[in-house]
């Protein structure tokens, strides 16, 4: 309420270090409950009333200003204004020490107790007394400052949420005199209202209100300095713009505990509220994950546990910086504020640091039956590894850029982010498809191993963020396609061989999908089967909404990589691929890239001119499952369509796309902030220099630190994965090595007689650590047990 600054000039005011929410008329009803909203003071305050009132209802506040007078008295709907420009009023007294006295009932009707009471004037003193306008200010205060003062069964500033004890739930705000725009004043007004007297009257509330603990937002006074369109004609009133960010002040120095409390994450308003404390069973799953690393180095002399144990460190760190970074003060959150220059000079940025970093692929040789690459001499595989980082890398480049500087409001950049969201899945039903079909691997490891790879983080995080599961969407995204892709090609895999048996077989799975997006009664009744047996709260029609967006790119993925198959087959020559068409396509193989690559050209150019047609991001969405093939399919032709194409690659987009899942899902708390809503800040370049310089320095070094713990993570999730899936996994040298080493170190006499001190402890151990290793499926129904015990804490 003392400080802040405009990110956006009367659109967007910045306190520092927090979160300012912009409230309307719903989230007022929800905060107050029914309690009154109270202005008192002269024309100034007047404005404040007339900007609440529109946030409850503009057309009825428009119709009812038309037949008010200016100096009387005004109530509308749950807002009140009390016309008292000396503050001397006995109606203003009353209102203030019923709010005071606290001998309201607790059962009071709530339209009787005001919830929020905002007092301001000094203008009409300084217009109509010339010489003693000071002392008569100084008086009114005085008589009014044992009603304004905080007492000790009033709320601190910044609270918890507020009591249940209605009589308490009052807050009482004091407005700075307003400095007018001096030059824009008429000549009468001009001579009787001086920056003298305007000064010497805030002077004294200042120093009032640190005797009396008076709440003043002199931040009110900060939006109109040095801004001359912040004022209206007569220089002495503001614009509407500024008078509703004053009123946004005062709530949320009222509402955001409240308002936090009932509505939980995302925690976009973090001004004037705490933050909840860590519950005591978090702390135990803080302490149960940190004590594993403990309990695998006791099996150190049987196994090889250094991986594991700094895995289980990384990930326990990890959570802890987004715990710290996104639910406590410790770090700043600032508002997000598009600007074309910052999209596109980080953009630019990227793509510098992409083309520096070309390299030729490491991987050269064509994988089994890829005769599409080797039939032009020795070059990386279609869509090689290398390949699908790469292009995971730079869209993730573009999408954190997207996220950071808040661009989803731009509907042109909206749409090309679509496409590259629906890149991912493309790409996730081609390559696990292209496994499938050639590996016919449909194990309970393997698919165990995908899963869990892919959700480890997405659901430890919501234990600690207070968050869900679907909140990092991502991960249940590319988790249920995993499994339509594994059930589809699964079923009747025996005729997988069989081009018409698999496209059936995949319009039958996109026909059941459909249904179940558009129609989705049957995740509704699994949602409400989870919510009363496992405390699990998932919305329904936000996952319906994610399910349409594309619902139909990773059945085209997974028809590409089976056509990508087959013509691999045919141009090896395979004796089931002997037919007419696996003749045309060998004799003119040489022609079809060139022919590819120009309609892939005409194409991206024609989906270029139809995304301009469109003018809301709601009727693009419907069109996005049907035409987002197109582009994507353009792309993969033309980065493939030549060997030379294929033999370069950009390193540093490669290294990000492979842990594109963990930027991803890091990106919400530890480099955005406020569950995506903000951006989070160090808050040390806040005082030591501009705020577009210290945004950028801390740009540069939020995002180091982000980058690198998401590659860390991705590989601590990977070995913590392989652990699960097979917790056996060593080699017979690595056991031999550990064997030697114990025996130099120790001797054999030695090592036989120490295992016999600690046998018991140790066979109770190893008895545990057996009956964890038998079977998979007793790790996996350990881990899935455990979540929901902590579910139902």
């Amino acid at each position: 309420m003392t400080r802040g600054h405009w990110i956006e000039p009367y659109q967007r005011w910045q306190p520092p270090g927090c979160l300012m929410h912009q409230y309307t008329g719903k989230d007022i009803r929800a905060c107050l409950n029914g309690q009154r909203i109270v202005y008192i003071g002269d024309s100034t305050i007047r404005q404040l009333f007339w900007a609440t009132a529109k946030k409850l209802n503009a057309t009825g506040a428009n119709a009812y200003r038309q037949k008010v007078d200016m100096h009387e008295d005004l109530a509308f709907e749950d807002v009140y204004f009390v016309w008292d420009p000396f503050l001397n009023s006995s109606s203003s007294r009353a209102e203030l020490l019923s709010s005071f006295d606290g001998n309201t009932p607790e059962d009071a009707d709530p339209s009787k107790t005001a919830g929020l009471i905002t007092v301001g004037g000094g203008l009409w003193y300084a217009r109509h007394f010339r010489s003693d306008s000071l002392d008569r200010y100084r008086d009114a205060l005085d008589y009014l400052a044992p009603l304004l003062g905080a007492d000790e069964d009033r709320p601190a500033l910044y609270h918890t949420p507020l009591s249940t004890n209605r009589k308490k739930d009052h807050h009482v705000y004091m407005v700075p005199v307003q400095v007018p725009l001096y030059n824009a004043l008429s000549p009468t007004r001009a001579s009787s209202i001086t920056p003298a007297k305007i000064i010497s009257m805030n002077e004294y509330l200042f120093n009032l209100s640190m005797t009396q603990g008076i709440r003043v937002s002199w931040s009110h006074l900060l939006m109109t300095l040095e801004r001359e369109t912040a004022y209206e004609e007569s220089g002495l009133h503001v614009v509407d713009d500024v008078a509703v960010r004053k009123v946004d002040v005062l709530l949320n120095a009222r509402c955001n505990a409240q308002m936090t409390f009932l509505q939980g994450y995302p925690f976009d308003k973090t001004c004037c509220s705490a933050y909840e404390s860590l519950h005591p069973w978090k702390t135990c799953f803080y302490l149960a994950l940190l004590s594993i690393p403990i309990l695998i180095n006791g099996f150190r002399h049987y196994r090889k546990a250094n991986e594991l144990t700094k895995a289980f460190t990384v990930l326990s760190v990890v959570l802890t910086y987004c715990y710290l970074a996104d639910r406590t003060q410790l770090f700043d959150k600032t508002q997000k504020h598009f600007k074309y220059q910052d999209f596109s000079s980080l953009c630019a940025a990227v793509l510098l640091l992409g083309l520096l970093s070309v390299r030729p692929s490491s991987d050269k040789k064509p994988s089994a039956g890829d005769a599409l690459s080797s039939i032009q001499g020795a070059s990386p595989p279609f869509l090689s590894r290398d390949q699908s980082d790469e292009w995971k890398g730079w869209m993730q480049f573009v999408i954190l850029i997207y996220h950071y500087t808040g661009a989803s409001s731009i509907l042109g950049i909206y749409q090309v982010i679509r496409i590259f969201v629906a890149s991912y899945l493309f790409l996730t039903g081609f390559g696990h498809t292209v496994f499938f079909y050639r590996k016919q691997d449909y194990s309970l490891s393997r698919c165990a191993s995908v899963l869990v790879r892919y959700n480890l983080l997405s659901c430890m995080l919501p234990y600690i963020m207070a968050t869900d599961y679907l909140f990092y969407y991502f991960a249940p995204l590319v988790s249920f396609w995993y499994l339509v892709v594994y059930l589809t090609m699964r079923i009747g895999s025996s005729r997988n061989t069989s081009m018409p048996f698999l496209l059936g077989k995949i319009a039958v799975s996109a026909g059941i999908v459909t249904v179940l997006a558009r129609a989705p009664i049957l995740f509704e009744r699994i949602f409400q089967f989870l919510k009363y047996t496992c405390h699990i709260h998932w919305n329904v029609k936000e996952w319906q909404f994610r399910l349409q967006l594309d619902c139909y790119i990773v059945y085209w993925g997974m028809i590409a990589a089976i056509v990508y198959c087959k013509v691999s087959d045919i141009l090896r020559g395979q004796p089931f691929s002997q037919n007419t068409l696996s003749g045309i396509i060998r004799r003119h193989w040489s022609k079809i890239p060139l022919i590819a690559a120009v309609v892939a050209l005409v194409t991206l150019v024609a989906f270029g001119y139809f995304i301009q047609q469109f003018s809301d991001k709601v009727s693009y969405n419907r069109w996005v499952p049907f035409v987002s093939l197109f582009p994507i399919l353009a792309f993969v032709i033309l980065r493939n369509c030549n060997r030379h194409f294929r033999h370069f690659y950009s390193s540093a987009f490669a290294w990000l796309g492979r842990c594109s899942l963990e930027t991803f899902t890091l990106q919400f708390h530890i480099w955005l902030a406020a569950d995506t809503k903000a951006l989070l800040s160090s808050g040390v370049f806040r005082r030591k220099t501009t705020h577009m310089d210290g945004r950028y320095l801390d740009l540069l070094i939020l995002t180091a630190v982000f980058l690198w713990l998401s590659w860390t993570t991705a590989d601590a999730t990977t070995t913590i994965t392989n652990w699960i899936i097979d917790p056996t996994r060593q080699s017979a040298q690595d056991i031999k090595l550990t064997s030697l080493k114990l025996v130099n170190e120790m001797g054999s006499e030695g090592l036989h007689g120490e295992l016999r001190c600690r046998g018991a402890f140790y066979r109770l151990l190893t008895n545990w650590n057996d009956l964890w290793m038998r079977k998979l499926e007793i790790r996996l129904a350990s881990i899935i047990l455990i979540m929901w015990i902590l579910n139902m804490v």
